[in-house]
């Protein structure tokens, strides 16, 4: 693995924005500097003036494989991934077969390792009766436990108290859970059903899937953690109502309850389902602008903590078939990096800020070993940024559903170069050279 010389980049990192020199030495940086000379044999790498960050953390993604891939597969969906600046990814439970054994997700981790061009960790799902599995996970080589507390995409609905209480009381590792009352998300489908004679049109979503049915379940999620002193992550929260269930007072680092918010909640609202329509149905549902500006607030003060994706693709076909039958999710994965630099050039968030949320947070939050941060010692995950002025199309799509919501937007920047572990992979196309690794978490059980 030769060596590499990134001149005159502007670093992001640790809260500064800083002019600087990096160089890479087996797959790690090696150093950090105003100004390093070149010496023989290095490759050098010209930055320009342009940003270089760390790479992007993703701990909410759906790639779909097993038993779904011709939405997506971790082929497809990681190099989507790498195109878009996430150098490592925590993918869910929810395919088939479902992975909710520890002997099922070590099978997951081998199709990672052949098929995955950036770094990966997957998640244990819970069930109403697997808690002696939850109870034997590796703490130091699986990101987390996931529980569906409301259904989504799959059956994997855990809706049984004593189940869920004996999940909290054991679990070694961080739990992140889908947080939506299934009861009351029926109970509104029933009568959003009746009322439109079974046509439920896209923008009655937000309307079943309401900010009352996130916050009963985020509550009692709380409740549990708090009763059994569980590390809770809250995935994808969506109401402004919620974001009062966090804290800002204490370091993240000391936080035992996290809770995270997706790049399509801080993007879009309830008024874009009249041009988008099931294009933008996930679940929890977008929201109303208010919603939004109060995702934003506890964003920018700290009552959340990571911007995620939860990509999740469909094919183009799914998404168009009526809302009942539509299923919810859409790809995110490849434009959320740039998504987000919009609004740091729209001047709604600070570079620095982004970082934080991106890449500091998740590996703080997760207790990812030496990543997350340009660092001496730190793995090479690396993204260069540069200026943008190509619209997204088709033709440059990479996950396997070949759509996006963001198809005819010219975002202002995109990834220009993107490293994981020293090797460069997206030098503006697929370079063929990946060097993935199986995440690693630094924690004491």
């Amino acid at each position: 693995m030769p060596a590499q010389l990134i001149k005159n980049a502007r670093i992001v990192s640790d809260s500064k924005v800083f002019s600087g020199d990096l160089l890479i030495e087996n797959g790690l940086i090696a150093r950090v500097d105003r100004s390093i000379s070149d010496s023989q044999g290095v490759s050098v790498i010209e930055a320009d003036g342009n940003y270089l960050l760390p790479g992007i953390i993703d701990d909410q993604v759906h790639f779909r494989e097993p038993g779904f891939t011709h939405k997506g597969d971790i082929y497809t969906e990681s190099r989507a991934a790498l195109a878009g600046g996430v150098t490592s990814f925590m993918e869910m439970p929810n395919v088939f077969p479902q992975t909710v054994t520890n002997a099922i997700l070590e099978e997951k981790y081998k199709l990672g390792s052949v098929k995955s061009a950036v770094n990966y960790s997957f998640y244990l799902g819970a069930t109403n009766n697997n808690a002696e599995e939850i109870k034997s996970v590796n703490p130091r080589t699986v990101c987390g436990v996931k529980i569906f507390m409301g259904s989504s995409t799959g059956d994997m609905l855990v809706d049984n108290q004593k189940a869920l209480a004996s999940i909290f009381d054991v679990s070694p590792i961080l739990i992140a859970t889908h947080c939506e009352s299934e009861e009351r998300v029926k109970q509104r489908f029933d009568a959003a059903f009746e009322l439109f004679s079974g046509q439920i049109p896209a923008n009655q979503h937000p309307i079943i899937r309401d900010a009352q049915a996130c916050i009963m379940s985020s509550s009692s999620a709380i409740e549990l953690a708090k009763k059994y002193d569980s590390r809770l992550h809250i995935l994808h929260i969506s109401s402004e109502i919620e974001t009062h269930l966090f804290r800002n007072d204490i370091p993240l680092k000391d936080k035992r309850i996290t809770a995270e918010v997706c790049v399509h909640y801080l993007h879009f609202t309830d008024n874009d389902y009249a041009r988008l329509g099931n294009l933008i149905k996930c679940n929890p549902a977008i929201k109303t602008l208010e919603d939004q500006k109060g995702l934003w607030k506890a964003l920018l003060d700290n009552r959340l903590d990571i911007i995620a994706t939860d990509h999740a693709p469909h094919t183009l076909v799914e998404k168009q078939k009526l809302y009942t039958q539509s299923p919810s999710g859409l790809p995110l994965v490849q434009h959320s990096l740039s998504l987000m630099m919009d609004y740091v050039v729209s001047g709604a968030m600070q570079i620095e800020t982004l970082v934080e949320k991106m890449c500091h947070n998740p590996a703080i939050c997760f207790q990812v070993e030496k990543r997350g941060f340009i660092r001496e010692g730190f793995a090479a995950d690396l993204v260069l940024l540069g200026k943008n002025s190509t619209a997204v199309s088709r033709d440059t799509l990479l996950q396997k559903c070949a759509w996006s919501p963001f198809e005819n937007h010219v975002f202002a920047y995109t990834p220009q170069k993107v490293w994981v572990n020293g090797i460069l992979g997206w030098n503006g196309v697929l370079t063929g050279q990946y060097n993935p690794q199986r995440l690693v978490f630094d924690r004491k059980s």
